[in-house]
């Protein structure tokens, strides 16, 4: 057995042919691969990490003020114990803010996604993160494209699959680790993303791991100001599992590091909700023709799995 590859970590400010294979075969291999100079700028990125910081800061009364009980978590607070993994026992130990896409009054979208909600305590807050939110969806371009080309698509073939695209940005909050946490509850469980691919900001302190093909839990810890990208469930779908949707987890940590908030940011870059996701010609067997999914369309997909999350 040849030696065992490892994470691809790419600068997406090369050409694209030359990274589309190297990021090809990490998601194939592993679902995940580290993707440096990916353009956000830093003072806005510093900027928005600040505000999370500050929002997440404020009383519980001021936080639950931005709930929205049935909403599924899709705007606003979500507060601490309330989403958990598929099949998990127990809640999760994190609380999160969610950013959806701003739409024009009477959108037809609007349908799909919901209004945003802002706090109004955090100054700021709604420019920077509508800010924040175009440059992961120019970022998230960047490596759809390159996907594309290891595919054999035209570079530009995923434009219009996540134009008005249903994607969301998750301020994360993983609060210090209680005491007397439920026996079994970690910081995120065991699972795979739903969406097309996610884009996290913030994973450079130790916690995220993926489960790999060969059932061993491997860290990801990009180098600072790196992203860590993986593939979601609907590209997996999509490809007919070419592309990994990897099992991931952020295990609680130990000693004084359990001590410490952490903070992270993941973009979840979705299809537009009425793509319909079909299995690529290129990515069927011709050894077994049939076996690959029926097409879904991105939104009926999307409700399916939040109900198995109890986020619907």
């Amino acid at each position: 057995m040849g030696p065992r590859m490892t994470l691809a970590s790419v600068s997406i400010a090369r050409p694209l042919p030359q990274i589309a294979d190297e990021l090809g075969r990490s998601f194939a291999e592993y679902g995940f691969a580290v993707i440096r100079d990916h353009g956000i700028p830093q003072p806005l990125i510093d900027r928005a990490q600040a505000m999370a910081r500050a929002f997440f800061d404020l009383p519980e009364a001021a936080k639950r003020a931005y709930h929205i009980p049935g909403g599924g978590g899709a705007r606003g607070y979500t507060p601490f114990g309330t989403e958990k993994a598929k099949d998990a026992e127990v809640f999760d130990l994190k609380e999160f803010w969610h950013v959806g896409r701003p739409l024009p009054p009477g959108d037809p979208l609007e349908d799909y996604m919901p209004p945003n909600l802002w706090p109004a305590e955090i100054e700021g807050f709604r420019d920077t993160f509508e800010a924040l939110y175009a440059e992961f969806e120019k970022a998230g371009d960047r490596v759809l494209r390159a996907i594309a080309l290891h595919l054999g698509l035209a570079e530009d073939w995923f434009v219009p699959t996540v134009d008005q695209g249903n994607s969301v940005m998750r301020l994360l909050h993983y609060p210090p680790l209680p005491e007397g946490a439920p026996e079994g509850a970690v910081r995120a469980a065991a699972h795979g993303d739903i969406n097309t691919i996610t884009l996290l900001l913030g994973a450079e302190e130790a916690g995220l791991e993926l489960l790999t093909a060969q059932g061993e839990w491997l860290p990801v810890q990009p180098p600072e100001g790196a992203l860590a990208v993986n593939i979601g469930d609907m590209l997996d779908r999509l490809t007919n599992s070419r592309l990994r949707s990897t099992t991931h987890r952020v295990v609680n940590p130990s000693g004084e590091a359990a001590r410490r908030s952490r903070y992270s940011m993941p973009f979840f870059l979705h299809f537009r909700p009425d793509f319909v996701i079909e299995t690529l010609e290129s990515c069927i067997d011709p050894e077994s023709p049939g076996a690959h999914p029926a097409p879904i369309s991105s939104h009926a997909f999307l409700l399916q799995r939040l109900r198995e999350i109890n986020l619907a």
